[in-house]
C-alpha cells in the first residue's frame, strides 16, 4: 500500500481566513461529508476524494454524527481515513462534527440535552479515532431543552478538551443572539454558525448574517447547491438515476423539483453561462460573494467524485459580481421552499 504524501503547494492553492473574530483560519470552500461519505458508498472513492481535497487546499471537514447512511458511518470513515492518509497532517486539519438530530430510538438520541451532546461527542470520537475535534456545534435549537443547558454542555466540550470552539447550526438570528451572549459570559465564545444559504434558500440574509457579524461569529454556509437544484442536473426536467432525487435521499424533498423552481434554475444557469462558469460554480460563488461584514466565511461543499470536486472548487476564481450581474440574479434567485431545516431554524427565532 502506497503512502500518501500531501501536496507541497497545497496552501497556495485555495484562500482561507478567519473564522469570525477567532484565530480559527477556514478555507473558501470546505468539504461536508454529508450526502457521500456513508457506508453505502465506495470507500476508496472517499479517499481519492479526501486526498485530492486536502491536495487542493482543503483541510476543513464537516461532519455529524449522524451523518451517513447508516447514521455514523461518515465518522467512522474520516477515521479509517485519517489512520490510513491524514494522520500525520491531524494539526493542519479543522475537523468538525454536530449533534441535534436524530441519531437513533428513545428520548436521549436526539435534541440538545447535557446527556445527549456530551455522550454523541464522545461516541464521535471513537468512530474517528480522535481525542479532540475542532469545533463541536449544537446542530439545531431544541424547544424541549433549557438554551442554558444546550450552551453549558457545548462550553464543557471545550473545557474538557473535547472540542478546541463550539458552534451552532440553523438558530434563527434573536436565538443567535441570546446564544452568543449567554456564551460569552461563560467564557466560551461561539465562533461560527452553520446556517443553510444558497440562491434558492435566502433565510439568513433577514438578520442572520448581522446578528453573526455583530457577535464576531463566522459563518459556514451549507447546502450552497440547493440539495442539487443550482446544477445541471435536473434542467431539463427529468431525475438521473444517480442523484439525490433518484435515489430517494432523506434530504430530497418531492416538491422540491417544480416547473417554477426549475424556471428559476434555468434561468440561473444562463447567466452562469454568461459569466464562464457552471450553475454550481456561480452558486458557489455568490454564497462567497462580497457582503462586507456579512460575507460568509465559507461555503460547504460535498463531492461525489474528484472530478465534482475540482470543478466546484473552481468557483473561487471568480467570486466577484457586477451589480448587473446581481441585479439580473435577484429576479430568480428567490426563497422556493427547499429549506428543510426551517421548522428547527424557525422554532426558537
Amino acid at each position: 500500500m502506497s503512502t500518501y504524501v500531501a501536496s507541497e503547494d497545497r496552501y497556495e492553492r485555495l484562500e482561507y481566513g478567519s473564522c469570525g473574530n477567532s484565530g480559527l483560519n477556514l478555507p473558501r470552500i470546505s468539504l461536508g461529508l454529508w450526502q457521500n461519505f456513508g457506508g453505502d458508498r465506495d470507500f476508496e472513492g472517499q479517499r481519492r476524494i479526501l486526498r485530492r481535497a486536502f491536495d487542493l487546499g482543503v483541510f476543513h471537514f464537516d461532519l455529524a454524527n449522524n451523518y451517513g447512511p447508516p447514521p455514523g458511518s461518515a465518522e467512522e470513515n474520516l477515521g479509517r481515513i485519517l489512520a490510513r492518509d491524514l494522520k500525520p497532517y491531524r494539526d493542519e486539519l479543522v475537523i468538525t462534527t454536530k449533534a441535534g438530530w436524530v441519531m437513533g430510538p428513545g428520548p436521549h438520541q436526539q435534541g440538545g440535552s447535557r446527556k445527549y451532546l456530551l455522550s454523541s461527542l464522545d461516541r464521535s470520537l471513537e468512530r474517528m479515532g480522535l481525542d479532540h475535534v475542532d469545533i463541536f456545534y449544537s446542530h439545531r435549537p431544541d424547544p424541549d431543552t433549557p438554551l442554558e443547558e444546550t450552551l453549558m454542555a457545548l462550553h464543557h466540550a471545550v473545557v474538557s478538551g473535547r472540542a478546541m470552539y463550539a458552534g451552532i447550526s440553523s438558530y434563527g438570528p434573536t436565538l443567535t443572539r441570546l446564544a452568543a451572549e449567554i456564551m460569552h459570559d461563560l467564557g466560551t465564545p461561539l465562533i461560527v454558525h452553520q446556517p443553510s444559504y444558497s440562491m434558492l434558500n435566502r433565510w439568513v440574509e433577514d438578520g442572520l448574517l448581522d446578528v453573526a457579524s455583530d457577535k464576531g461569529m463566522g459563518v459556514v454556509a451549507f447546502s450552497p447547491l440547493a440539495q442539487g437544484l443550482l446544477t445541471d442536473r435536473y434542467l431539463d426536467g427529468t431525475v438521473p438515476a444517480d442523484s439525490r432525487a433518484g435515489v430517494g435521499r432523506p434530504s430530497w424533498r418531492d416538491n422540491m423539483l417544480t416547473e417554477p423552481v426549475l424556471e428559476r434554475a434555468r434561468a440561473l444557469h444562463e447567466i452562469a453561462s454568461r459569466r464562464g462558469q457552471t450553475l454550481a460554480q456561480m452558486a458557489i460563488a455568490w454564497v462567497l460573494r462580497d457582503q462586507g461584514p456579512r460575507t460568509v466565511t465559507t461555503a460547504l461543499i460535498g463531492a461525489s467524485s474528484v472530478e465534482q470536486l475540482e470543478q466546484n472548487l473552481a468557483a473561487v476564481e471568480n467570486t466577484h459580481f457586477t451589480d448587473e450581474e446581481l441585479s439580473d440574479i435577484d429576479r430568480w434567485a428567490v426563497d422556493s421552499d427547499v429549506n428543510i431545516w426551517w421548522g428547527a431554524t424557525a422554532s426558537k427565532g
